[in-house]
């Protein structure tokens, strides 16, 4: 069968990477730099995250509401650091309706400034707290370096706000967020083993006292963050004077998170899974997960089969469609669905059907193998099961094969040039980490060597903490 050309991962990972969206039309360029055209099978696959993802974040609680997309510049400038961290890519509307803006208008890139306004005017008692509220928004970031799904001037993402009445309920918070939302998702709707941790000072969130993140391993070695979780402390509760009276009637500051996932997920989706082929669509995320195709029909028969078997695996829950163009040739169709990353292809011709047999693709396997027409609904649910298994089991152990434990920045350097270093930040620390920024390698995140998140940066705290060394999107 004809291949589809695609630059090789190995000769040229980032240009493989923009001929899959382009190809598997997932996205592409849109008018303005940096805007980003997201095309309907990519947002189909989107749409599917952004289902799993929701569910999570309703089950811990938050809500979801609307923000308005324009933010006046003095609410901003009430967090200095906030302010500061993002004013170079802040897009600042001067002029509207004609004639020039009292005040300029922020185009939001965040809206912890503005849910910090109404947050204020909500709460007024203990008993209001704690206050959970998500919203899913695009925002603008203005990106000198765009790439789609992965930096762009303009994205989509859900963005998470709340309010405590304590530190430790704020802390316990955002850990949550971070392990059973955003973690669970990507293992177990992505198949992305990820690595939960906290950022150092250096990488902390503009505004926040501690920002904690989860990091995937990409498919040429490098780190992609795929969620933030942060701790805001009292900073925004001061800013914004979101307070609160007690039991005892007193006024207290509110304690605050924020969180947020993105559209950056659906490009770490593609670079964790994707091969020399196309996309490898998670089964769980896949808009389609089962395409039945018929090679050629000449007696009805085929078609016949195709039909029973739409039917039977829709009744199975298996979302599936039929591929029945048999005027186009089959191997066109079948590199299409190839570059789309369907997960499972049941393929079926008039000889097949003589043995009473078909034809079954498995995508992530990238292997061919005869079904008997009885036993498709069964194979195809089992396949799609143990198709995430197999692309997490992958994920896990190119990940592990690709990481090296070292002592030294040196070390560290040359570990990053394939992959991650783990290095022991009582080693390392802050001068350390300057060094491995001057070589392009930063510190992804800090956890304990059995994999839980550190409450602190502080190596004399917590001894063991160790460093996630590496170069990143």
């Amino acid at each position: 069968m004809a291949r589809t050309v695609l630059t090789p991962r190995e000769q040229d990972f980032p240009q493989w990477y923009q001929d899959v969206i382009a190809k598997a039309e997932l996205a592409e360029n849109g008018p303005v730099r940096g805007t980003m055209v997201i095309r309907p099978w990519g947002y189909a696959i989107w749409e599917r995250m952004q289902a799993a993802m929701d569910a999570r974040i309703k089950a811990a609680g938050a809500r979801n509401a609307y923000f308005p997309l324009f933010i006046p510049e003095s609410y901003l400038n009430r967090e200095a650091d906030h302010v500061e961290g993002f004013s170079p890519e802040l897009a600042v509307v001067t002029h509207a309706g004609g004639k020039q803006l009292e005040e300029p208008i922020i185009v939001r890139p965040t809206s912890e400034t503005m849910i910090g306004e109404f947050m204020a005017k909500w709460i007024s008692s203990h008993r209001d707290l704690p206050l959970l509220l998500n919203q899913w928004a695009n925002v603008v970031r203005w990106e000198l370096r765009s790439r789609i799904f992965l930096r762009t001037t303009e994205f989509l993402w859900q963005e998470g706000h709340t309010a405590h009445t304590s530190e430790a309920e704020a802390r316990a918070y955002a850990r949550r967020i971070l392990l059973d939302a955003y973690a669970d998702f990507l293992r177990i709707e992505l198949a992305i083993p990820v690595v939960p941790g906290r950022k150092t000072r250096r990488e902390r969130f503009a505004g926040a006292v501690n920002t904690m993140t989860v990091e995937g391993m990409m498919g040429d070695g490098k780190a992609l963050q795929l969620g933030t979780s942060h701790e805001f402390g009292q900073n925004f509760a001061q800013a914004f004077d979101i307070t609160f009276t007690d039991a005892e009637q007193q006024s207290r500051l509110a304690w605050t998170t924020s969180w947020g996932s993105s559209t950056r997920m659906l490009g770490g989706m593609i670079m964790c899974h994707g091969d020399d082929d196309g996309l490898r669509l998670p089964p769980r995320v896949a808009p389609v997960q089962a395409m039945i195709t018929v090679i050629k029909d000449g007696d009805g028969a085929p078609a016949a089969v195709a039909a029973e078997l739409v039917d039977g695996l829709s009744a199975a829950g298996v979302r599936v469609e039929l591929d029945d163009r048999t005027d186009l040739p089959y191997g066109r169709r079948a590199v299409d669905h190839e570059l789309k990353g369907i997960p499972v292809r049941v393929e079926i011709g008039p000889r097949d059907l003589v043995d009473g047999q078909v034809t079954l693709v498995r995508r992530a396997l990238g292997i061919k193998t005869p079904c008997p027409v009885a036993d498709v609904v069964s194979a195809t649910v089992r396949a799609l099961a143990d198709d995430h298994d197999q692309l997490l089991t992958e994920a896990e152990r190119f990940r592990d094969d690709r990481t090296a434990d070292v002592t030294t920045v040196g070390d560290a350097i040359e570990a990053a040039r394939s992959g991650w270093a783990r290095i022991p930040w009582r080693l390392l620390g802050e001068t350390g980490e300057d060094e491995l920024a001057a070589q392009g390698v930063t510190v992804r995140c800090l956890v304990h060597p059995d994999g839980r998140v550190p409450d602190t940066d502080d190596a004399a705290a917590e001894p063991d903490l160790v460093a996630i060394a590496a170069r990143a999107y």
